[in-house]
């Protein structure tokens, strides 16, 4: 196989080619949180058009409001690098739109983080009385923050992986 085949090493990198590259890493893994909340909008969209949600009370109502417009923050955000793109397209903008979609990719995690944990809390409060919804949603919120947003920014401040 040639060497022309695999992308230069990091270092070797031309600031054109590392944009393309970091774009193209982004997309990549994008794509699982935009198929996630598309899903999870698609169906807080048909919610009150069911028959039963107009019994709702009101404060599972405004649960659901907040599940749906972070829902459609989210898509928002995370669709927003795509469409920039193609009016960026060989503009030599690149680097600025990478910056951007990294900052726009972390705005669309924390909105769905907070649809989901709504939308969670909206579902299991119609299930369960008592504080086994408050304790769902808290557990919800907390393992994002975890798992999205702490633990790689512990991993950031410890440097790259020795091995």
């Amino acid at each position: 196989m040639s060497t022309d085949s695999h992308p230069a090493p990091a270092d070797k990198e031309s600031p054109a080619e590392r944009a393309d590259r970091n774009f193209v890493e982004f997309l990549q893994g994008i794509r699982v949180a935009v198929t996630g909340v598309q899903v999870l909008f698609a169906f807080l969209l048909t919610v009150p058009f069911s028959p039963g949600f107009a019994r709702v009370p009101d404060s599972d109502r405004n649960m659901y409001y907040v599940a749906l417009v972070s829902a459609a923050i989210a898509s928002m955000f995370f669709i927003a690098p795509v469409a920039q793109h193609r009016i960026l397209f060989r503009q030599g903008l690149k680097e600025s739109l990478v910056k951007r979609a990294n900052l726009y990719g972390l705005i669309g995690a924390f909105a769905l983080a907070v649809s989901m944990t709504s939308a969670t809390w909206l579902v299991v409060d119609y299930l369960f009385d008592g504080l086994l919804p408050v304790i769902t949603a808290i557990g919800s919120v907390l393992l994002a923050t975890w798992l999205w947003f702490v633990e790689p920014l512990i991993h950031r401040s410890n440097g790259p992986d020795e091995h």
